[in-house]
């Protein structure tokens, strides 16, 4: 299968915290780097969905947001993998944003060229990738 989300993660869920509606499910996806998913409790029973289960965990980099100098800030999203600026396409209006974390997994983020210079973006330099729990979706081998 080939999907259009730039940012495929391959992991082992870590953590399932099971609720009437939703579930939250914690997913290692190596490199000391984990990421919460927040799927439907008829996803978890449909997909098998179990502490020790392989998983791949989908992100789109539309939904990706970026933070630099982050420490001791306080946000609703889930996600915070920290890692360094690898690749910036810059364009008239928007840019693609690559982030290599450690372990090997890169993260990819789509925004906007202003955001580029307001945050003194750099490849090099240090910066997060941020995104709700409500924005993974998980995937299983059948």
């Amino acid at each position: 299968m080939k999907i259009s989300a730039r940012n495929v993660f391959k992991g082992t869920i870590s953590r399932l915290e099971p609720g009437a509606v939703n579930a939250e499910v914690e997913v290692d996806v190596g490199g000391g780097n984990r990421l919460v998913a927040m799927v439907t409790s008829a996803s978890v029973r449909s997909l098998g969905l179990a502490v020790g289960k392989p998983v791949v965990a989908l992100v789109k980099s539309s939904s990706i947001l970026i933070l630099v100098e982050g420490d001791g800030v306080q946000l609703t999203a889930r996600n915070r993998l920290d890692g360094t600026v690898t690749q910036i396409t810059d364009g008239a209006v928007e840019a693609g944003v690559s982030i290599a974390l450690a372990g090997g997994v890169t993260v990819h983020a789509v925004i906007t060229h202003e955001s580029v210079l307001a945050l003194g973006l750099k490849v090099g330099g240090r910066a997060s990738a941020v995104f709700k729990a409500s924005a993974v979706i998980l995937g299983t081998s059948a």
